[in-house]
């Protein structure tokens, strides 16, 4: 087994699950956690949403014991803003701290938060600082190769960030231009590996064992983290485990799947209720009937599901359909 050492937190394992937004809620990290993912961490929390005192947000914080290892993740552009928020954060006894510094999406880069710091080194640096001044967690950063294919900066940029207090780096080896298409570049994680004495986690096209073995090989880095692998499918951590502990994985069958992603809604509903629980458990479902039999029929149903007996009746008809196979 693994073991990374970020200052005083131990994680032992072999995949850790990536940051998401409105994906890796309560119910998902724990459907991950439970099938061997080593270290989670939280959706986006805004700084100044925190320090503002935004009815939403605390919701976001919250950290269980089955989760620990965990780390919440801000975002924000300011660094008063992200030393307060830290400070709060503290209320939620947080194993670490990770600093969102690569999330592509218009909405975050628009207001100068997520990848948009990688073109504003200083700022980025100072964020750093003070956020490490404000509390006594490890403060780790999450970002992205660069913001295009001509300006691809993250090894200095890492550097920067190591020198002004960072605890670990994370790279997601795509640029913001990319977003999530094109494939991720493991030499960038291997430069910013020699380019820094903290750990490195990499990140970008890992669905497998084989996947976390070749980033492992490819990059000299101290961990991997997946995201996108992970959606509708948490067995993918089961299975890299495997991998690396030479064990045999028998993929799951029909009866397995549906019955983890009756679990996954069923927590959805515990935690949010059953109105606003199936809603969002619609996109969840949506991924985890990919590969099944009439799954684009079954997906185009999502929709139409709003309590927790539509999706059983759903579960009771996909079966059904498998069984005539």
């Amino acid at each position: 087994m693994r073991e990374l050492k970020i200052k005083n937190v131990t994680v032992k394992g072999y995949a850790a699950l990536a940051p998401m937004a409105s994906v890796a809620d309560r119910a998902y990290r724990e459907m991950c956690k439970s099938y061997g993912c080593a270290f989670l961490t939280s959706e986006m929390i805004s700084s100044k949403g925190l320090v503002y005192g935004d009815k939403k947000t605390p919701k976001l914080c919250e950290i269980t014991d089955f989760e620990r290892p965990m780390a919440l993740q801000l975002f924000g552009e300011d660094e008063y803003y992200f030393a307060k928020a830290a400070y709060k954060l503290l209320e939620f006894s947080p194993d670490i701290i990770d600093i969102n510094m690569g999330c592509p999406v218009p909405k975050i880069v628009s207001n100068g938060g997520g990848s948009a710091l990688m073109r504003d080194m200083k700022k980025a640096e100072r964020i750093i600082r003070e956020t490490v001044k404000a509390v006594d967690v490890p403060i780790t950063v999450k970002i992205r190769s660069g913001w295009d294919e001509g300006s691809v900066n993250a090894p200095e940029f890492a550097k920067a960030l190591e020198q002004a207090g960072a605890s670990a780096i994370t790279v997601h080896a795509r640029t913001r231009a990319q977003m999530y298409s094109g494939t991720a570049d493991p030499l960038v994680i291997k430069a910013v590996k020699e380019s820094v004495s903290i750990p490195v986690i990499g990140n970008g096209d890992i669905a497998s064992g084989e996947d976390a073995r070749r980033m492992y090989d490819k990059t000299g880095c101290d961990f991997v983290a997946l995201g996108r692998a992970s959606y509708g499918n948490p067995f993918v951590f089961e299975q890299i485990n495997a991998f690396f502990e030479g064990k045999e994985y028998k993929p799951k069958t029909l009866e397995e799947r549906v019955e983890t992603m009756l679990l996954n809604a069923e927590k959805i509903v515990e935690y949010k209720g059953e109105h606003q629980g199936m809603k969002e458990a619609r996109k969840n479902i949506a991924w985890y009937v990919k590969g099944l039999p009439s799954a684009a029929k079954i997906r185009n149903r999502c929709s139409e599901l709003n309590t927790l007996k539509d999706l059983y009746l759903l579960c009771e008809e996909i079966l059904k359909n498998g069984e005539k196979r």
